[in-house]
């Protein structure tokens, strides 16, 4: 069997916008009340130096990265272009190790199996 008719299963974007989803929807639960009250001050410049406000901001901001990451890459997968999967993978795997160093106890976890699968693409 060639190359050509072996059928890839195509996952790797479909996972990480799962997981941008689920990122997403916990950011709603957990940072509701901070989100209600940047929309009660007019959003625009409402940040400022508040900690938790700037957590929920970035949790919020990086969902959406992750998402449109997990669109790019399903578009990639779809086309069997992988000549930057590697590159991609590598740089997904060491932001995802140092998320998991970072913080042991996030989602970041939810990431090694793309980051990993990505690694794992050969190109056709």
């Amino acid at each position: 069997m060639t190359s050509q008719t072996i059928k890839r299963k195509i996952w790797i974007g479909r996972w990480l916008i799962l997981v941008a989803i689920l990122h997403t929807l916990f950011a709603a639960l957990v940072f509701g009340k901070v989100f209600l009250g940047l929309a009660q001050r007019g959003v625009f410049d409402t940040v400022g130096r508040d900690p938790m406000t700037a957590a929920a901001v970035w949790f919020l901001l990086f969902g959406a990265v992750l998402a449109l990451m997990g669109m790019a890459i399903h578009s990639l997968e779809q086309n069997s272009n992988f000549t930057s999967a590697r590159a991609i993978g590598a740089g997904t795997l060491l932001l995802t190790i140092l998320g998991i160093v970072l913080m042991p106890t996030s989602g970041f976890w939810l990431a090694l199996p793309a980051a990993i699968g990505l690694l794992r693409l050969e190109s056709t």
